[in-house]
């Protein structure tokens, strides 16, 4: 019952929060033709970072402009010079919160549109591994990411979705849904410098965080 109470608030939240886009944003879509990628904007720009750096907002799914954003953001990602697994709309300078992930969970491996994503739970197992991005060129770095999530989103009709994901593919769409609040995998990097964690075993690659228990 309380799952499904904390679901309804979040799609009332999402319907009254969402908003067409602005006049700007639909310069940025219309640029070009059809078969235009859109500028990978990165964080070398100090304009760009502002960007990348700015929470973002709840898109209507039922936005004109919306397939078109989602086609080129799409080609931005799979650019033949730099593919990519994942893209999130502030990567082509627009904070709204509309996501491109690679399924390695399901057959054929497919990118899927996310619209308005919501991370509701993370699981206390955590894993670790090498991550890079778009929008930081030339860096990798190992980031601890939660083993299991579970996400909200909706699709192009609005409809309201829930999913459990594990494994690498939870790791992608928690850095993508990092990127809609402004937050980079590097920050990630910096924060765990602090965290204290125990290794389960030698022979996989999943820990737990070190609480702190009172005496």
């Amino acid at each position: 019952m309380k799952n499904a109470i904390q679901i309804l608030f979040l799609l009332l939240a999402v319907s009254v929060s969402a908003q067409k886009f602005s006049k700007e944003e639909r310069k940025i879509i219309e640029s070009g033709d059809k078969k235009t990628m859109l500028k990978v904007i990165e964080i070398t720009d100090e304009k760009e970072l502002k960007i990348l750096k700015s929470v973002s907002k709840d898109i209507d799914p039922k936005d004109d402009l919306l397939p078109l954003l989602a086609e080129k953001m799409y080609l931005s990602m799979r650019d033949p010079n730099n593919p990519g697994i994942g893209i999130a709309a502030p990567q082509i300078g627009i904070n709204r919160n509309i996501i491109w992930v690679q399924r390695f969970d399901k057959a054929g491996e497919p990118f899927e549109l996310y619209i308005n994503p919501k991370i509701v739970w993370r699981s206390q197992l955590l894993r670790k591994g090498p991550e890079g991005c778009l929008s930081i060129p030339d860096i990798t770095g190992n980031v601890l990411r939660n083993y299991t999530i579970k996400l909200t989103y909706q699709d192009k009709t609005g409809k309201q979705f829930e999913e459990i994901i594990e494994g690498f593919t939870a790791v992608v769409f928690q850095h993508e849904t990092d990127h809609l609040n402004g937050i980079l995998f590097t920050d990630r990097m910096t924060e765990q410098e602090k965290i204290e964690v125990s290794l389960i075993n030698n022979e996989v690659n999943l820990y737990l965080e070190n609480k702190l228990r009172r005496q």
